[in-house]
């Protein structure tokens, strides 16, 4: 998961983070409300931790503009403000959870699951991301480091499926099926000159290839060799 952690205890944050990635988390940390509405607003994250007592701009507030915006990114408040009202007050902001302070971590954990875990059940993937590569379905767009990359609608169904699959070899035989529906080898060149014309769009003018050969094997669209 990629989590954005905002939280101006610097002490806690650093704790939070440590305790995220090791985890096996992605962690970015903001620690006023100001740089927390930034990443909130200019990267994609899984979920959000929220301290309500921030400089800058305060929790519910951030939240509220977020949520304003059309940011539906999940939200776990932190707070040492644990009344009824308090937890009430931060729900109605747009929170989807409220956890008072002091906390056991494994807790905090277990919920930042739940919260990822229920918004998946809920909503269909409509953004893949692979490095500084990202595919949106609903628009139909593809960026790599922001620049937008115009494909073609069969390269735009190949790298998706590359994409769904990243970090495993996809063979000749998976994409005929899934990107072409053919179930037999048309003994063309096909997959070798979408390939070709991939690579040309989103690897060629940019230092870190990301579609790479497996010699006898097929292809695997991953971040390093």
């Amino acid at each position: 998961m990629k989590i954005l952690v905002i939280e101006d205890d610097q002490q806690a944050a650093s704790y939070l983070a440590k305790g995220l990635k090791e985890a096996g988390n992605v962690v970015d940390v903001a620690n006023d409300g100001k740089e927390g509405l930034y990443l909130a607003g200019a990267e994609h994250y899984d979920v959000m931790v929220v301290d309500r007592m921030l400089p800058g701009r305060d929790g519910l507030s951030l939240v509220q503009v977020l949520r304003a915006a059309g940011n539906d990114t999940p939200v776990l408040f932190l707070s040492a403000l644990g009344s009824v009202d308090d937890r009430v007050k931060g729900l109605k902001a747009g929170g989807d959870d409220y956890l008072t302070k002091p906390f056991a971590f494994s807790e905090l954990l277990a919920r930042i699951e739940v919260l990822v875990r229920r918004r998946g059940a809920a909503q269909p993937q409509t953004r893949l991301a692979v490095a500084d590569l990202e595919l949106d379905l609903l628009s139909r767009s593809v960026k790599r480091a922001g620049r937008t990359i115009e494909l073609l609608p069969r390269e735009f169904a190949l790298l998706e499926y590359m994409m769904r699959n990243a970090g495993s070899v996809v063979t000749r035989t998976m994409m005929l099926e899934n990107v072409w529906d053919y179930h037999f080898d048309p003994q063309t060149n096909v997959i070798d000159v979408h390939i070709a014309r991939l690579r040309q769009k989103i690897d060629k003018d940019f230092p870190t290839p990301l579609i790479h050969t497996v010699r006898g094997a097929g292809y695997s669209l991953r971040a390093s060799e």
